[in-house]
């Protein structure tokens, strides 16, 4: 089948690659060049533990104090309040134990086949380098905080996480240049990282490419739909280009698409900024977490980047690069001898759907096509799998996972539903 795949981020090109497989032909349909928004300026983890969702037991009581924290993880614009606050109650009802413990458990289903999944893709792409194995941390500065987050903890254990209780002098065996700000850490030995998160799309994205797919650089405004399957997208230039299949994966952008073939969901952008320090002048052999902070920390090909908290916006308001700034401040902080003079600051767009799931299935309107988007803070750890999956579906295979959890038709419509 002749396949268009919409978006040229993490999951579009490895569910490319999966399709490729089965001998279909791709056709990537995306403006932009593959590895950049999120796949650019993620902050690089590849994790079968990042099983927790946003929102956690008793988070609504730490809201008010976070928005009066200019350097606090959660940032509302004003204007976007009204527009935000329905999804943000829907958010808000997913904190609950029981539905955290449930979310986590489907996505523990889909984290935890995450390097069987990229495997085969980076050895065609002879790019393994592009991912390294030895675990992460997470840290605190003493265990006794160590212990607010302790019902998390031991639910990623009881979800078969692997996780390793380290005191001081064992933390600073592994990451000598945490001593300072940091007492205890966790770590989780089956979790990886990625040096470079866009040296990595692109790097299976020209393997597609080599291995026969087209790309055409245009935004896609819809679909022309003829007894129940899609013929055709439809460009905005007002071109229609003939497919067999399609497949949405454009991130934050994927709403309006999938909202034409049936898929009404809550998605919105939860934007993500990120400082890379060039020469910072402190060294970290593995991707790290600093929990009190809830900043991530990974040394990458281009510096040490420093990403975290949530700003919502929405999709057109411009950056706030004093996000960024606040991220620096508190890496100084953590990190005091740490060199700032060379560094860049970025933002992008998470595509988050309310309780912290992907949407991963076929479209309700259409015989045709099927969604694969809504990863949050996951996208680098979940990408290959949702392409996996993808693949099984459109070939009629069983899938591997369970994928009811993530079903496009799981959200009630309503103001607050």
């Amino acid at each position: 089948m002749r396949i268009g795949i919409i978006g040229t981020g993490i999951v579009g090109v490895a569910t490319a690659g999966w399709l490729q497989r089965d001998g279909h032909e791709v056709v990537f349909l995306d403006p932009r060049e593959a590895g950049e928004a999120c796949s650019f300026g993620n902050a690089g983890s590849i994790s079968p533990s990042a099983v927790l969702p946003v929102a956690m037991p008793g988070m609504w009581k730490r809201v008010p104090k976070w928005l009066l924290d200019p350097d606090g993880p959660l940032v509302i614009r004003s204007h976007y309040l009204p527009v935000v606050l329905p999804w943000l109650m829907r958010f808000l009802r997913h904190s609950s134990e029981a539905e955290v413990t449930r979310i986590a458990s489907a996505m523990r289903g889909l984290l935890a086949p995450v390097f069987d999944a990229y495997t085969p893709l980076l050895q065609r792409a002879g790019a393994m380098s592009m991912v390294r194995r030895n675990g992460c941390l997470y840290v605190y500065s003493t265990r006794e905080m160590a212990q607010k987050w302790s019902w998390g903890a031991n639910l990623r254990r009881g979800l078969g996480v692997e996780m390793q209780e380290l005191d001081a002098e064992a933390l600073f065996e592994l990451e000598p240049d945490l001593r300072g700000s940091f007492g205890f850490g966790q770590y989780a030995p089956d979790n990886g990282s990625t040096p470079d998160p866009s040296a990595l799309v692109k790097a299976l994205y020209d393997q597609a490419v080599t291995d026969g797919a087209s790309h055409l650089r245009e935004e896609v405004a819809g679909f022309d739909i003829t007894g129940g399957s899609v013929r055709a997208v439809r460009l905005a230039s007002g071109e229609a280009v003939e497919l067999d299949a399609v497949v949405i994966a454009a991130g934050a952008w994927s709403a309006r698409l999938s909202g034409q073939l049936g898929a009404k969901v809550p998605l919105e952008s939860q934007r993500g900024y990120h400082v890379t320090v060039e020469g910072p002048g402190i060294h970290l052999n593995r991707n790290v977490m600093a929990v009190e902070q809830n900043i991530m920390v990974n040394p990458m090909a281009m510096g040490l980047r420093l990403a975290g908290t949530v700003e919502l916006a929405g999709l057109k308001a411009a950056p706030n690069y004093g996000r960024a700034d606040s991220l620096l401040r508190v890496g100084q902080e953590m990190f005091p001898s740490m060199r700032t003079e060379r560094h860049t600051k970025w933002m992008g767009h998470r595509p988050c759907m309310p309780d912290s799931m992907p949407v991963i299935g076929a479209a309700p309107k259409v015989d045709n096509a099927w969604l694969g988007f809504g990863h949050g803070h996951v996208g680098m750890c979940g990408g290959a799998t949702t392409g996996r999956e993808i693949a099984n579906l459109v070939a009629g295979r069983a899938p591997e996972i369970d994928l009811a959890p993530f079903a496009p038709t799981r959200f009630k419509q309503g103001l607050f539903a």
